[in-house]
């Protein structure tokens, strides 16, 4: 298993943070993502609120059941203590087969065992072509 990365970040653990994010979020697995998240976590994931591990569950399969073929990049944008922003985008298609790209930005902070206890997301998308994808 590998090392728990907890707060205060330096540049290092928040990149490293910010890629087993990505990769967990990549599994498409909510009941293994949900684990990164304190048992009170707080979202907003774009207009929708979540409170504890069993909402942000729910919110995932929602999503995942709607995006699919979903891939996922994250990107630091900056940190501080116990908090850490990242700029995303992710590429998915709905079940008629069109392609969307959506870009945001995320707001984390994390509690003293490295457990994220508040996510904030603010996602826009495009239509694409799926000669125009990027991440696969």
């Amino acid at each position: 298993m590998s090392q728990v990365i907890a707060p205060p970040f330096t540049e290092k653990t928040a990149i490293e943070k910010v890629q087993r994010a990505e990769d967990l979020w990549n599994t498409r697995d909510p009941e293994k993502v949900v684990l990164a998240y304190t048992e009170g976590s707080h979202w907003r994931n774009r207009g929708e609120f979540a409170s504890g591990r069993e909402a942000i569950q729910k919110l995932l399969e929602r999503k995942w059941t709607r995006e699919l073929d979903y891939r996922l990049r994250k990107q630091l944008f900056t940190f501080s203590g116990n908090k850490i922003a990242v700029n995303f985008q992710y590429e998915y298609r709905d079940d008629s087969g069109q392609w969307y790209r959506a870009y945001g930005n995320e707001h984390w902070q994390f509690d003293e065992q490295g457990l994220m206890e508040v996510r904030e997301a603010s996602i826009n998308e495009i239509p694409i072509q799926h000669s125009e994808r990027e991440i696969f």
